[in-house]
């Protein structure tokens, strides 16, 4: 009786002849950057929780038409943040064990990730400059922050569609 062979590979095929590979050079300011986005976005939804779940008066002062602190955009403004910090949460976690896992989809999870936090920041503090309250309360790190993102976004994006690294190292 004829055997058929599975040709399906066990393990990652060795790519230590194709160059640099690993979690090491300029991922290991990823590996940092990721966590430390989780941090904050951990404190992030803390305050949140704290601020309005914890605290309803403080919702109920921002969003009664009768409050002398009321604007029509702070509900939606509240609801995108805290959206965007439980998403981004969520998407960082998954971006670790894509991460460690040295998948293939790593790449362009990044650059969507850093897309999606310079959008963010852009509608953000458009939608808070809206309000009057809120945008008197504003000053240049909203604006430094939406530029630094953009500095983020324009270092790191080339960096995951060129680099050799990372195209040995994320295969599977």
């Amino acid at each position: 009786m004829m055997q058929m062979q599975n040709n399906l590979p066990t393990e990652p095929p060795n790519h230590s002849n194709l160059g640099v590979s690993g979690l090491g050079g300029w991922l290991v300011l990823v590996q940092i950057s990721l966590y430390a986005t989780i941090l904050m976005l951990l404190a992030r939804m803390r305050e949140y929780v704290s601020g309005f779940l914890l605290n309803p008066e403080s919702w109920s002062i921002l969003t009664t038409p009768s409050s002398p602190a009321y604007h029509p955009l702070w509900g939606p403004a509240i609801i995108f943040e805290a959206v965007y910090f439980v998403s981004m949460f969520i998407f960082c976690i998954m971006i670790l064990i894509m991460f460690y896992s040295k998948k293939r989809v790593l790449p362009r999870l990044m650059i969507i990730a850093y897309s999606v936090g310079l959008l963010f920041g852009i509608i953000d503090t458009v939608l808070i400059f809206q309000i009057p309250m809120a945008a008197g309360m504003l000053d240049v790190s909203s604006i430094r922050e939406v530029v630094k993102s953009a500095i983020i976004c324009a270092i790191w994006i080339p960096y995951f569609l060129k680099s050799e690294r990372v195209k040995n190292t994320f295969i599977w």
